[in-house]
């Protein structure tokens, strides 16, 4: 148990310092824009970046995880989505949004430090391939039932949308990249590769830190019937379905179940408020869902890490190599 606690209790205790921080401190909430932007655009990109430039390219082609883990999550955001329906009355704009709270974890933030701390270097690739796919589903899903409920935009400019943000989205181009220098065999001059480095080993605790002060910053307006409903398909119903699938399937390296299992188990992601907040729709549940979503994941999360390390299926994964 004392191996879950120190591999859970940093994560969580930087989101705990960054929420304290955000709660005692008063300072302009733009200023947190800086340190965001230094999260998505520099740091995380050049984490994914390093560690895919030198992945075996072969284990860059099995598309039987990416289907079963894609699959997995977009039964999960059907599910959220008709739990939505019924709860906001047919209302699809709201459901849309409970329904990507419900399936989005927190694979930005939170996926590549808990995974690579928990399962070392090996996790790099199912990682990067969860976080993309993944992000897609949500991509394409939510700018398009929004078209559908009545957002005035032709199916041209939702498809542009959609596009922009499947191709555009820094981690997404930075995977890119990291797979075509692994690819050609092409590496970075020295000088670069150790500014990459240095920039990688900041993602973790400034996007751990960062979330706390978001959720720390984010009043806590109402809580209604659907959140634990949602919640208990995010953080208990995903990640059963995402091991169970990839499991009964076989073939899989038990790294790559652990993987997609802990990626499952991460809380809501910040996405949810931030979709909610773009398309002024259902934005007190958001808050709602990501907020207790994250406390509520301290035990869930840490539940997850206990099966992973100690194995108790036999599985043979072998835990921080």
């Amino acid at each position: 148990m004392e191996q879950v606690v120190n591999l859970a209790m940093p994560f969580f205790g930087l989101i705990f310092i960054g929420w304290a921080c955000g709660k005692l401190r008063v300072l302009p909430v733009e200023g947190l824009g800086w340190l965001n932007f230094f999260i998505v655009y520099v740091s995380l990109p050049a984490l994914f970046f390093q560690l895919l430039s030198r992945t075996p390219v072969e284990q860059l082609t099995r598309w039987s995880f990416v289907a079963t883990t894609t699959a997995s999550t977009f039964a999960m955001f059907c599910l959220a989505f008709v739990v939505g329906m019924l709860f906001n009355k047919g209302d699809m704009r709201a459901a849309a949004i409970t329904a990507t709270g419900g399936a989005y974890s927190n694979i930005g933030y939170m996926g590549p430090g808990v995974t690579l701390a928990t399962l070392g270097a090996q996790a790099t690739v199912p990682t990067a391939l969860v976080f993309c796919f993944d992000n897609a589903i949500f991509f394409i899903m939510v700018p398009l039932l929004m078209a559908i409920s009545g957002e005035r935009q032709s199916p041209w400019s939702t498809a542009i949308i959609i596009a922009k943000r499947i191709f555009l989205h820094p981690f997404i181009l930075a995977t890119i990249v990291g797979v075509g220098a692994a690819v050609t065999g092409l590496r970075p001059p020295v000088f670069v590769d150790k500014m990459l480095t240095s920039l990688m080993q900041a993602a973790a605790p400034c996007a751990l830190f960062a979330m706390g002060v978001t959720v720390g910053l984010r009043p806590l307006e109402r809580i209604t019937a659907e959140i634990p409903v949602v919640l208990t398909i995010k953080l208990v119903l995903h990640p059963i379905v995402v091991f169970t699938a990839l499991w009964w399937i076989g073939g899989i390296d038990p790294v790559w179940t652990m993987t997609a299992l802990l990626m499952a188990s991460l809380p809501p992601a910040l996405g949810v408020y931030v979709l909610a907040q773009q398309y002024h729709s259902h934005v007190p549940t958001a808050s709602a869902i990501v907020l207790i979503g994250t406390l509520v994941s301290v035990a869930t999360l840490t539940a997850a890490l206990w099966f992973v390390t100690h194995d108790p299926l036999g599985i043979g994964v072998v835990v921080g190599h």
